[in-house]
């Protein structure tokens, strides 16, 4: 009887420091690379290391502790395909006229932080199905509130 009641409270120990170190992770966001090309990676809020952690499909993980995180800002863009309505107009005009007028529009996400004396920047391209969750989750396990750079007011339109 005292084993079982012994073991029952080290499993609930177990169990309740589990839901204390929580994770948030989101896979559709995008790394950019020196050259411009952005590669996908997976986006985790790590509460039992205290970082955010990216990790991209091509290239070094990068981790960022809550601490040295100095500010975040989120950035909505928005531009016309024009060069790729030039190409596809050549073989197709209606086809080049539909993606001329189209709009290219973005999410990013900037980070600030510092590693030891050194000030850092990382910026990452966010889904528009989930950044409004990243910027939630981002609040809740870093207590950041990202600042809102330009028209990110027009985003929904």
């Amino acid at each position: 009887m005292l084993r079982c009641i012994a073991l029952t409270l080290l499993v609930f120990l177990y169990v309740s420091s589990l839901a204390q170190t929580e994770e948030a992770s989101f896979r559709r966001v995008k790394v950019p690379d020196v050259s411009g090309h952005q590669a996908p990676a997976v986006l985790t809020f790590s509460d039992s290391d205290k970082a955010v952690e990216v990790a991209p499909s091509k290239g070094d993980r990068v981790t960022i502790p809550y601490a040295q995180i100095d500010k975040c800002s989120y950035e909505f863009t928005k531009k016309h395909r024009l060069a790729p309505g030039i190409i596809v107009g050549s073989v197709s005009p209606a086809a080049g006229l539909v993606v001329f007028l189209t709009h290219s529009k973005s999410h990013w996400l900037e980070v600030d932080y510092h590693d030891q004396d050194a000030r850092k920047l990382f910026v990452l391209r966010m889904d528009k199905k989930n950044y409004v969750r990243i910027l939630e989750a981002l609040k809740a396990h870093t207590g950041i509130d990202a600042d809102v750079l330009g028209n990110a007011d027009k985003r929904h339109k």
